[in-house]
């Protein structure tokens, strides 16, 4: 998502996550390469006291250097590359200098052309069967079997992150190569396909086990980013939303879910039975007791100390990090699922005028479906009249002055959605083909990756599933499980304390960066094909729930939920640009374990809450995949993650409750789920239903996308002469062959005369 305005510290981190810990020797090695040849060009000054023309030069230089068939020398080449787009780090004093000339450099290296460049190097990694067949046979795989890939990689990403945020005062040269660069990576410019669909292949490659040797972390986030970038973000969909809206003279949206979501304070979930049976024997036995119900002042309080809070409206994909919390303060590991009461504010901070400001009721506008006023009518109908009317909305005749009022209330909120208009309109083309005429379909960004992963989409699903399962923190280790830590293994393993704790640390951060990745890359695709058409966005999700999306959600969520996301798997003196600015300070196991000085883990909540909007997509209105949650027992995994106190993750959770309230006892119904309720709760066919949606899908695919279609509307060739007259392309081994297959296919089988003339 573009942003305005970044600040440094979000910046940071985005570059932060590209490196492994067990990378940071390579930063040195970057820099003495660049600095070799650059000595060897450009005697006597520093690369921050060249001239643009003089930077373009050399630059022009090192893009000839590529193209050396030399392996060795194109690596060096290719790091000294890498060191420009990482800010010539060794001539900056701040971390400030080194973002601002990175970003600098970046935009120089994409005027000059080295992203093309590099684009066919990685090409040409990629189809190195050598290299493939050589990670196979290796029983362990390490850093150094990836290493061109990863710095290729890391030039890319670092390209493709840098342009792709806006900031302030950027000139217009930036701006319009931006808008340069973002349709290139959306347009099937490489190879007759989009940028993310080689990166696609490199997962599923990955995945299949005939290159172990990728480094996954990096080609996930490069693909996130890519993707990002090319289709936008949230803010950038939302503002697609409102003017596909005023194209189909569709009321406006009455807000932004997410917006408002921001502005909601986190709530307490009501008290197990064991927190209050504990609470009352540790009353009896005279200790002080411990509260696990907080009240929403001491929440209020808490939030406005919060020193992570920012009013700053921003998009949670771009900047997990300034999202409101909503989180308790830190409290014991070992009880963190409890919280403790902290003292009541002074009443001068709080004037009890404040609470007359918050308005009553949801914060949100009741969308009310046609489908929901038909089934309000026709029960109403049944009840007191007998008899229904179809799909007949307007006429109340018969029924009691209170159902028309609430007709008339639902008609109020009544919200007609833009994959409604879509799915009309495709019945239509079903319906009446030759009066309709032929789509026309607009080349959009999401379009275009939609057709391209169209012909392996199963695979590019399947692939993603199985790398979240392998990074899942509850998936244990099996001997048939892809590997995924081939980027962060070093050569040498460690042999002390001290380096056995870090690699541990940099495995865990590793792991969760790939979650991270997959969530928020599975997430924007869902939310774009729904809004390019239903049915693209129907497509994945049916098979993300067919390769076990649900029950592989479920048991992410099935762990300590508190403690995964207050996890500090991170070294702030290890991190990027800190650590080739900075003098780095010895590290001891006692430092290594205490880890940040953050209270939560940011990187963790982002995928909990994307994961969780995930499930919510793909089971929202489907009945046999809520089923799914119920047979699951999803909810009593759901209810223990409600003691994460974040607004957003909390609604989302209380979402998926929601539409199983009706499938579950009083018991697991308890929760308080203050969201819009369905009020479809007629029993269904559940297959017939995932049946009758796949078959819509596969019409969608073949009227759309299927150009060779035998349709029943193609002309028919009558004459006799004409057909026959027909040049037919025959194999070339045919005139060998040909004599038998009249002797087997046309002499030796009866024809039935009979048969035809009834037919006739």
């Amino acid at each position: 998502m573009c942003l305005v305005f970044i600040n440094s510290m979000s910046f940071c981190l985005f570059r932060t996550e590209l490196y492994s810990y067990t990378e940071e020797p390579e930063f040195s090695l970057n820099r003495d390469y660049f600095e070799e040849d650059f000595k060897n060009h450009v005697k006597g000054r520093r690369w921050m006291e060249l001239s643009m023309e003089e930077q373009r030069a050399y630059v022009m230089r090192l893009l000839d250097a590529l193209e050396v068939t030399d392996r060795d020398k194109r690596l060096k080449v290719a790091r000294a590359i890498l060191y420009l787009a990482q800010g010539v780090f060794d001539e900056c004093d701040t971390e400030t200098d080194v973002l601002y000339w990175s970003r600098h450099n970046v935009f120089l290296l994409y005027d000059m052309g080295i992203f093309t460049a590099l684009l066919e190097l990685l090409s040409m990694e990629i189809d190195n069967n050598q290299a493939c067949s050589s990670a196979v046979r290796k029983p362990a795989i390490s850093l150094a079997d990836s290493t061109e890939l990863r710095v290729l990689l890391s030039i890319m990403y670092l390209m493709v992150e840098t342009i792709r945020v806006e900031m302030e005062g950027d000139s217009p040269e930036r701006k319009a190569a931006r808008e340069t660069f973002k349709t290139e990576l959306g347009s099937p410019l490489f190879n007759g396909e989009p940028f993310a669909l080689l990166l696609f292949t490199m997962v599923t490659k990955f995945c299949s086990m005939n290159a172990p040797h990728f480094p996954m972390k990096k080609v996930l986030l490069l693909l996130w980013k890519t993707i990002l970038f090319t289709l936008g973000g949230f803010e950038e969909l939302q503002e697609m939303k409102v003017r596909m809206r005023e194209q189909l003279n569709l009321p406006p949206l009455p807000e932004d879910s997410i917006k408002v979501v921001r502005n909601m304070r986190a709530a307490s979930p009501p008290a197990s039975a064991m927190e209050l049976i504990e609470q009352q024997q540790q009353q009896k036995r005279g200790r002080r007791s411990r509260r696990p119900l907080v009240k929403q002042d001491s929440l209020d309080t808490y939030n406005e100390r919060d020193p992570f809070k920012n009013d700053d409206v921003r998009d949670e994909e771009d900047d997990p990090e300034d999202m409101d919390s909503g989180i308790e303060g830190e409290v014991d590991p070992l009880d963190r699922d409890v919280i403790i009461q902290p003292p009541p504010p002074p009443p001068l901070l709080r004037p009890p005028t404040e609470r007359l400001s918050f308005p009553k009721g949801l914060p949100w506008a009741p969308k009310v479906r046609e489908k929901d006023i038909e089934h309000f009518l026709e029960t109403s109908r049944n009840k007191f009249i007998g008899f229904t009317l179809g799909n007949d909305t307007d006429t109340l005749v018969g029924l009691p002055r209170p159902i028309h009022e609430s007709v008339k209330t639902l008609k109020q909120h009544k919200y007609v959605s833009i994959a409604e208009v879509q799915i009309k309109r495709e019945e239509e083309l079903q319906q009446c083909p030759m009066t309709m005429g032929e789509e026309e379909v607009e080349d959009t960004p999401a379009e275009i990756l939609y057709l391209g992963m169209l012909p392996s989409l199963s695979q590019y699903v399947i692939a993603l599933l199985k790398l979240l399962l392998a990074a899942a923190p509850t998936s244990k280790a099996k001997t048939d499980s892809i590997n995924i830590l081939a980027d962060v293994l070093p050569e040498e393993m460690p042999i002390t304390v001290l380096q056995s704790m870090k690699l541990g640390i940099d495995v865990n951060r590793h792991k969760e960066i790939i979650v991270k990745a997959i969530a928020a890359l599975l997430l924007l695709l869902l939310k774009h094909f729904k809004f390019n058409h239903i049915y693209q966005f129907e497509y994945v999700a049916q098979h993300l729930v067919f390769a076990n999306c649900i029950p592989l959600i479920l048991k992410f969520f099935n762990q300590n939920i508190m403690s995964y996301i207050s996890a500090k798997n991170s070294i702030c003196a290890l991190d990027f640009p800190h650590c080739v600015v900075h003098e780095m300070p010895e590290l001891t196991a006692e430092s290594l374990e205490a880890g940040d000085s953050n209270q939560f883990c940011w990187c963790n909540l982002f995928s909990c809450i994307n994961l969780l909007r995930i499930l919510n997509k793909i089971t929202k209105w489907k009945h046999s995949r809520t089923m799914m949650l119920v047979v699951f027992k999803s909810a009593p995994i759901l209810k223990r993650a409600l003691k994460v106190k974040q607004a957003m993750m909390q609604l989302y959770v209380l979402k998926l409750l929601k539409i199983q309230t009706k499938y579950l006892g009083r018991q697991g119904a308890e929760p308080k789920v203050y969201c819009r309720f369905n009020i479809d709760a007629r029993p269904w066919d559940f297959q017939a239903e995932e049946c009758a949606l796949r078959e819509s899908i596969e019409k969608f695919n073949t009227h759309r996308y299927d150009k060779n279609q035998n349709s029943d509307f193609t002309p028919v060739d009558n004459c006799l002469q004409s057909v026959l007259g027909q040049r037919v392309d025959l194999p070339e081994d045919f005139h060998y062959s040909y004599e038998m297959w009249l002797e087997r296919g046309v002499f030796s089988q009866p024809i039935q005369w009979e048969g035809l003339l009834q037919a006739q």
